[in-house]
């Protein structure tokens, strides 16, 4: 019997594939969750979507810098994505951003993402720091990093603008050490089921 690093009780991290896009395509039509992840933008076309969807998938693989669909364990149904970025190979620190589409959220398929994700880059490239940027008005993504143990460590005051009016930015971190004190091979001990849209990318 096999085994992947993966792989959770809900969710399979894999590869971006081509045929992703129409999914992707469809999270962004709702506009409260694209501005919880990031920005929002004019409509995409079709045509870009796809384009944009076989170029994710024909990416030169980077063992730091990368980004994942997040596909249910059972049926490869995809729900979101996580990436990570802002790699500091110097100081040992890295950051993430996580998305899960509307119609999947509350099922607990974001706070086992992040932690297969933390595992891999504490345990397998030897990051020792995670970070996080939260826009203030997303309580969703601030109540779970602060249930997977995240810690609050500061806050840029009026940092972001979105649907008219500015917003904070909420710093979380956490190091390795917290992450093995608080996880069994890496996995939840205890986590409840996400109910965010997504974080700062």
């Amino acid at each position: 019997m096999t085994t992947s690093a993966w792989v959770g009780e809900r969710v399979r991290l894999r590869a971006r594939e081509p045929e992703d896009w129409e999914a992707f395509h469809a999270f962004d039509e709702d506009s409260d969750a694209v501005r919880s992840g990031w920005r929002l933008t004019p409509p995409t076309s079709v045509a870009r979507a796809k384009k944009a969807a076989i170029e994710h998938a024909e990416e030169e693989l980077d063992l730091d810098e990368f980004s994942l669909a997040i596909a249910t364990k059972a049926g490869n149904l995809l729900v979101g994505s996580v990436n990570t970025h802002t790699i500091d190979r110097v100081h040992g620190t890295f950051s993430y951003g996580i998305a899960v589409g509307t119609p999947h959220q509350r099922k607990g398929y974001a706070s086992e993402a992040i932690v297969l994700t933390l595992r891999y880059m504490f345990f397998e490239r030897r990051f020792q720091k995670a970070e996080a940027w939260v826009y203030g008005y997303n309580d969703a993504s601030l109540a779970l990093h602060r249930r997977l143990g995240f810690v609050e460590e500061g806050r840029r005051r009026r940092s972001h603008y979105a649907n008219g009016r500015y917003h904070d930015e909420v710093l979380f971190g956490m190091t390795v050490e917290e992450y093995t004190d608080r996880y069994a091979g890496g996995r939840p001990t205890s986590t409840r089921p996400a109910t965010t849209k997504g974080t700062a990318p």
